[in-house]
């Protein structure tokens, strides 16, 4: 009997997979999570494959053994347009990266969890559905023991794992694929805990991957994620809190916008458009829309964005910069500026301006320092009553802080 054709592998994922072979030449077929349905067919999963290699690490610099778990399916694997748009090779192929993970061994293990996979096809959920790209120094809130998934579910009510969430890193050993569909990075989660989170926002996730690559239990080299570590870096070694701290008040934060799950606004009762002017707003190239200015706004966030505000007041506009909250609920954007911000569609006669969905708001010196002080309880938030509402009538702005599940 003549053998059965074989189903060539579409070019995208072939790049993909050359590549690993080359890392791990003794592992040319690994262990596979495959979606049973695939995305284009109307499954609920964008990755198609999620590949688990057994890498061995170098113990002796501080590389545990551990699992490494690499995606395919954020890159173009087919070419043909049932995922992605089909691009040039010169540019990035479908949105130009892959996710990967490395999991630090269980003493014994001998297979890869699963979880890890469930993971990656949720971080691919939330690129499909926002199409905001990762790139190496972004944080993901994620606000659950990264172990906590569906299939997961009751398994860790005991001892929840305290690495809760996540900062992206180009991955240590895969270099960028440049294949006959475009170009793909590999950018790997890193999973941290709370106090490393608040680093990450307060001053930039770059520096608070450098201070994991030297603590070995918090990561080590190739920043590989110990879902037992109980311990944060500044727990491990109290001398980096102060490497936080002096970076915060000499770079302040490269943080420049978050996105809030429970951000709105409106003028104040009473308060109509104060004027409608014509000027250039940048979230428009070349185009003149109308700005309208407002004598007084009302601002509303979920808690969890609410706690950034001191971050955006001290690490940003006390340096100069702007911060940007992106709604997740809609198409809103509320960016506060400081005054020596260019561009800006705000001056000092009209503190308060908007270009379509894009609400700006300028906070002049004298009002940062009363912000700095009155929103300080935000850094407290289990001292909190919820909801909570500040009010500045001279500086005609309020703000309202709601529960998140609000």
């Amino acid at each position: 009997m003549p053998a059965p054709p074989t189903i060539p592998t579409p070019r995208g994922l072939e790049a993909i997979y050359s590549t690993l072979r080359q890392i791990y030449p003794d592992q040319p077929n690994p262990l596979q999570v495959t979606a049973l349905v695939k995305y284009w067919l109307g499954g609920p999963d964008p990755l198609d494959f999620i590949s688990m290699f057994n890498n061995p690490g170098s113990p002796m610099d501080g590389i545990p053994s551990h699992w490494h778990y690499i995606s395919s399916g954020l890159s173009d694997l087919h070419g043909d347009g049932r995922v992605h748009e089909v691009t040039r090779r010169e540019g990035p192929s479908g949105f130009g990266f892959e996710v990967t993970f490395r999991l630090k061994k269980q003493a014994g293990e001998t297979s890869p969890p699963s979880w890890p996979a469930e993971l990656l096809q949720s971080l691919a959920r939330y690129v499909f559905q926002t199409e905001n790209t990762l790139y190496s120094g972004d944080h993901v809130s994620w606000h659950l023991p990264l172990d906590q998934t569906p299939s997961a579910a009751g398994q860790y009510n005991c001892n929840p794992s305290h690495i809760q969430h996540m900062l992206m890193v180009d991955d240590p050993r895969l270099p960028v694929v440049t294949g006959p569909l475009g170009s793909v990075r590999f950018i790997q989660a890193v999973g941290i805990c709370t106090e490393e989170l608040q680093a990450a926002q307060h001053w930039n996730g770059p520096a608070v991957l450098d201070l994991l690559r030297k603590v070995p239990p918090a990561g080590g080299p190739w920043l590989v994620t110990d879902m037992d570590r109980i311990e944060s870096i500044f727990e491990i070694d109290p001398s980096l809190q102060g490497t936080v701290t002096t970076g915060i008040e000499k770079d302040g934060s490269n943080l420049s916008g978050v996105s809030a799950k429970c951000c709105d606004t409106k003028r104040l009762p009473g308060d109509a458009v104060a004027s409608e002017r014509r000027s250039a707003c940048s979230s428009v190239v070349s185009e003149i829309s109308r700005t309208r200015t407002l004598r007084g706004i009302h601002l509303r966030f979920g808690l969890e964005a609410a706690m950034l505000l001191p971050l955006a007041l001290r690490g940003r506009l006390n340096h100069g910069r702007h911060f940007t909250f992106h709604s997740s609920v809609n198409d809103m954007a509320i960016t506060l500026v400081a005054p020596n911000v260019t561009g800006s569609i705000t001056d000092n006669e009209h503190r308060f301006a908007a270009c379509g969905t894009w609400l700006q708001v300028l906070i002049t010196d004298d009002f940062l320092q009363r912000l700095d002080r009155d929103l300080d309880d935000l850094t407290r938030p289990s001292e909190l009553v919820l909801p909570r509402e500040y009010r500045w009538p001279r500086y005609g702005m309020i703000i309202s802080v709601l529960p998140d599940d609000n």
